[in-house]
């Protein structure tokens, strides 16, 4: 467990999709994943030094690759009232391939991490590259397909 400096994490934050402001700390698992916890850190690195599990204790906000972040489905729930930047909005058949976890063959002309959005709703984060979005909705969440 890490505690991350907020203001290195915002600066890419802001870098990359406009978000000026995190509530919360941010801590760090592993070697990428990022959780938001709100509570009381003392406490958090009491139950880790003490090796008692300590998962469930904030949302999982992000992931770092590379040098940029992949916000969580969640991340993007979070901070929605701030993203003004990085935005991909699908059309409504599109919606509905990336609900099932396709990569869309889409020539975007871009590159990096996007936010993807339909109409009013934050669905994640895709990877642009010129020729495709890459999906990364967990299988667990994803929209099963009709038989």
């Amino acid at each position: 467990m890490k505690i991350l400096n907020n203001n290195q994490v915002l600066k890419q934050l802001n870098s990359q999709f406009g978000i000026k402001e995190i509530n919360g700390n941010l801590v760090k698992f592993g070697e990428e994943k990022i959780f938001l916890f709100t509570g009381d850190l003392e406490l958090l690195e009491k139950l880790e030094k003490q090796r008692i599990s300590i998962m469930g204790v904030g949302d999982y906000f992000a992931k770092e690759q590379g040098y940029e972040l992949r916000l969580s489905i969640e991340g993007t729930h979070l901070l929605k009232e701030q993203i003004t930047k990085n935005i991909f909005e699908l059309n409504q058949e599109q919606k509905e391939q990336w609900m099932h976890g396709h990569d869309l063959q889409i020539k975007t002309g871009k590159k990096g991490f996007f936010i993807i959005k339909y109409e009013n709703d934050f669905l994640g984060t895709g990877k642009l590259s010129e020729e495709k979005i890459s999906n990364f909705i967990p299988k667990n969440r994803r929209l099963k397909e009709k038989s």
